[in-house]
């Protein structure tokens, strides 16, 4: 089995809060570090009741110093929202406190809303455009000091903290082919472009002193129980949190609800399908089966697996559940 690794949205289930929900964060990390998942990875999102990272850099902080094998960054940093000085400071700050175990992957959406982007921003003249000019600005703080050199990160020069390409479209493929860096797919909510987008990240690849061939992780929802139908039933959550995204109404994250697909729209109903057509959910062999399907349809060389579960120890199960899948899963 390829390398799986777990995305983490800090979900903030109905019921519950922000506190509670960093404290499972933590709790799941260090789950997943005992039971060999490479990486812990966080999300930038804003203005969301039910997701908990926005503050991304400082929930990496908290899981990193709870940890202490596991590799823990950035799924990704929406780089258009922050200087790139600033975002190389933070993460320098990071791969001072612990060497070796940072990652950061970098996007170019804005992780949430106009008019919060607006806040987020201030300037919404600024050329989303910069995106690439920015991401090697940002790469090259994490370059040795060079004599003369007038802005640097402090910290963070020197460091060479693993930067990823994010990526929903072609755009980031192509980026990261040029840049010869790793790249990571959305997969798990924007799997429309993944088979063209991974060809173009394959075949206009360059090598580069960071990568000498491609590297392509994708994202995949997984909810694992003991019975299919248990976890079809963890599955409604995440589900009904998209419904209520699309639809103008994002909240913390709703509790099971049986048979809420036969409730549905055809519209609603054909949003999900779409949206979330890679996810694998059921039990031990069902998510064998799926895995084994999805890696072979891709030639993925990791997972970064998302489990949108409304009861922490459902969740927990099913990644405990999907690490038994994987046997011998490399750390």
């Amino acid at each position: 089995m390829i390398p799986l690794s777990v995305l983490d949205l800090s979900p903030v289930p109905e019921g519950s809060d922000v506190s509670a929900s960093l404290a499972n964060t933590l709790d799941l990390a260090r789950h997943a570090e005992r039971l060999g998942y490479r990486r812990y990875w966080l999300a930038e999102h804003h203005n969301m009741p039910g997701i908990a990272s926005a503050a991304t850099a400082v929930v990496i902080a908290h899981v990193a110093a709870g940890t202490s094998t596991i590799r823990v960054g950035a799924g990704g940093i929406m780089l258009p929202n922050h200087a790139p000085l600033m975002v190389a400071e933070a993460f320098g700050t990071l791969e001072a406190l612990h060497p070796g175990r940072i990652d950061l992957g970098l996007g170019r959406a804005p992780g949430t809303d106009g008019r919060t982007a607006h806040a987020l921003r201030r300037n919404m003249n600024a050329d989303i455009d910069s995106f690439p000019n920015d991401v090697v600005e940002l790469i090259n703080y994490f370059e040795p000091e060079q004599p003369g050199q007038l802005v640097r990160a402090v910290p963070g020069a020197g460091l060479k903290v693993p930067v990823w390409i994010l990526g929903s479209s072609l755009y980031g493929a192509q980026l990261a082919a040029m840049l010869g860096l790793p790249y990571a797919f959305a997969s798990h909510f924007a799997p429309a472009e993944m088979e063209r987008a991974l060809e173009v990240y394959r075949t206009r690849f360059e090598p580069s002193r960071y990568l000498d061939k491609p590297y392509a992780m994708l994202g995949v929802n997984v909810v694992a129980a003991e019975t299919d139908e248990e976890a079809r039933l963890l599955f409604t959550s995440l589900q009904q949190a998209f419904v209520n995204l699309r639809t103008g109404r994002a909240g913390k994250l709703p509790p099971p609800l049986a048979g809420y697909g036969e409730t549905l729209e055809p519209a609603a109903r054909a949003m999900l399908a779409h949206t979330l057509s890679t996810a694998i959910v059921g039990s031990r062999e069902t998510v064998r089966q799926g895995l084994d399907a999805f890696v072979g349809r891709t030639g993925a060389d990791e997972l970064m697996v998302a489990a949108q579960v409304f009861d922490h120890a459902a969740r927990v199960r099913s990644y405990e559940i999907l690490a038994e899948v994987a046997g011998g899963m490399p750390a």
